[in-house]
């Protein structure tokens, strides 16, 4: 497994390229051009400076997240090709610059909901919530700038402004969309992005809902085992993958998430990993990674990957905010660093325990 970072550029992240290196076992980033709009053609030249520039920070680009895609595309909206097509060049282009790993999602409006950013913890840290009771009492047109507001004055993946100021129009465009008609335009689109997957050796790795069930209405169709195995069964090809997310699949209690990995085993190209802890249904918070932090036993959940052969890229993913530290809320430094440390042990004490060869030990 490569241990990486999520990383959204020197313009917008308070973590710099030269911290991450100095984090132990991380070896990667895991990256985008956060200025893009979905529908826009990313540019060679712009792939390679941000590339360069990570490279010149002695790391190494494991993998995007995210080539958003449009809302044409999800609603299936009669200019839906225009954007397959730019959608295609900026596959084409990364592959140019030999980056093949795209983890993206199918999320109608929010690519995640929370109800706090910053819920305080008994230990003083601050981490994100979600509380279903308070989510219901939230006027869907009036969230982003709640979100916005709490976001420490960055710009939170998935609610970028220029978006979501037309968040009325969005919905519009979705009020007819069931879960059947999303998941016929998502086979659609990957059956258009198909051809150059396979071609260039692309693996697109879907990222589950975050939460694994409907928000304000809006259909969620990557959220159980059952609905990762219609996709991956209606386009039954090796570049059509998962990224699994331990936080987004456990949000509901009913996913059994070393069965899902050892399910798909194969077709897991990326993974997220981050602890959360469950109250009520309809009710968790963001915990540490630790174990016992959360409601998670990420022992089994890495003992699993290993398991079944997974060697892609790994991240920790969302942080506690602690000591002190300002950033993007779910995203920054310290936790996070800590998280990758401890993950990192658990492989380490796998893979050993496996061999069951202590020699050369000191």
């Amino acid at each position: 497994m490569k241990m990486t970072l999520r990383w959204f550029g020197s313009e917008y992240d308070s973590v710099t390229l030269e911290q991450i290196r100095q984090i132990p076992g991380v070896t990667g980033v895991i990256t985008t051009l956060y200025n893009k709009q979905p529908g826009e053609i990313w540019e060679l030249s712009e792939i390679l400076e941000l590339k360069n520039e990570v490279e010149a920070a002695g790391l190494k680009i494991e993998g995007i997240e995210s080539v958003n895609i449009h809302d044409s595309i999800k609603t299936g909206s009669s200019d839906r090709d225009k954007y397959i097509e730019n959608y295609i060049v900026t596959l084409e282009n990364l592959a140019k610059a030999d980056l093949r790993l795209i983890c993206y999602n199918f999320m109608p409006v929010f690519d995640w909901t929370r109800s706090s950013l910053a819920k305080k913890r008994p230990d003083g840290s601050t981490v994100l919530s979600y509380d279903q009771e308070l989510i219901d009492k939230i006027n869907p047109e009036t969230i982003f700038e709640e979100i916005n507001s709490n976001s420490n004055g960055f710009v939170m993946p998935g609610w970028e402004p220029e978006r979501l100021s037309k968040i009325k129009e969005l919905f519009e465009m979705y009020k007819n969309i069931t879960s059947e008609k999303l998941l016929e335009n998502l086979i659609y689109f990957l059956n258009k992005i198909k051809a150059v997957c396979k071609k260039n050796n692309i693996k697109m790795a879907i990222h589950p809902d975050d939460p694994a069930w409907p928000v304000f209405e809006l259909p969620r169709i990557i959220n159980s085992k059952e609905n990762i195995s219609k996709l991956l069964d209606s386009v039954n090809e090796d570049f059509n993958g998962l990224t699994f997310c331990s936080g987004s699949l456990g949000s509901n209690t009913k996913n059994d998430l070393c069965d899902i990995i050892k399910t798909f085993g194969n077709r897991i190209y990326f993974a997220h990993v981050r602890n959360l802890i469950h109250h009520s249904k309809g009710k968790f918070d963001e915990a540490a990674h630790l174990s016992s932090d959360g409601s998670f036993d990420m022992y089994k959940i890495i003992k699993a990957l290993y398991d079944v052969g997974f060697n892609g890229p790994i991240r920790p993913d969302h942080g506690r905010a602690i000591w002190g530290e300002v950033s993007m809320p779910g995203y920054g430094l310290y936790d996070r660093a800590l998280g990758a440390t401890y993950l990192n042990g658990l492989i380490e004490a796998i893979e050993k325990s496996d061999k069951n060869n202590c020699k050369g030990a000191m």
